[in-house]
């Protein structure tokens, strides 16, 4: 059993630290809104990975370039769509400041889907549970159900962990100078933007 959470725990660690839409998304999001919010988009995966560990670790083992493909490419436009909507909002001075915040408030149920929306669409899950945490997850399966769900458990638990811990980081940050909150928000559209146009490239 050790052996398998000791390694779950290693790769939580490193998909809590991957940069990505996802964690650029949770950047932006604790920026302009706080705490409450950045958790929503930490605990999305919670909600999305079931059906992805699913399909990929016990149902395909490898999974197709086409596939592969045409979720990079519906996975780029998607965070781009949601790059543009914030520059929008950035260049109206919108979700900066708290007082702002207060009164164009972005919904918890809006910001859960939106997360959703970007892992689903992001290819690296799909590629992370078909190859490789997908094999040892069926290894510790085939160990007892026990050793499967500790798998689970500890990569899990170690990622929340990670991507609360930034969520705090960025949340300090945003109280102090209103500019410096604000260029830090622009970098991040910024760096959402590139993403966005480095998964339609490579699909």
């Amino acid at each position: 059993m050790l052996e398998y959470v000791t390694q779950a725990a290693g790769f939580g660690f490193a998909a809590g630290n991957s940069p990505g839409s996802l964690m650029t998304f949770l950047i932006s999001t604790t920026l302009s809104y706080g705490w409450r919010r950045g958790i929503m988009v930490v605990f999305s995966p919670l909600l999305t990975d079931a059906p992805i560990i699913i399909m990929m670790t016990f149902l395909l083992s490898g999974l197709p370039e086409s596939i592969a493909r045409g979720i990079q490419i519906a996975g780029g436009i998607y965070v781009l769509w949601l790059a543009w909507n914030g520059w929008l909002a950035w260049r109206k001075g919108e979700t900066i400041t708290e007082d702002v915040a207060e009164v164009v408030p972005a919904s918890a149920r809006a910001t859960l889907i939106k997360a959703a929306g970007i892992n689903l669409l992001n290819p690296n899950p799909y590629i992370f549970w078909s190859g490789v945490t997908g094999p040892i997850l069926r290894d510790a399966l085939h160990v007892s159900l026990w050793h499967g769900i500790g798998f689970l458990a500890a990569f899990y638990g170690v990622f929340v962990f990670v991507m609360t811990a930034y969520v705090l980081v960025f949340d300090r940050l945003r109280h102090v100078d209103p500019r410096v909150t604000r260029g830090l928000l622009l970098l991040s559209l910024i760096v959402l933007a590139v993403l966005g146009i480095q998964l339609i490239l490579f699909g």
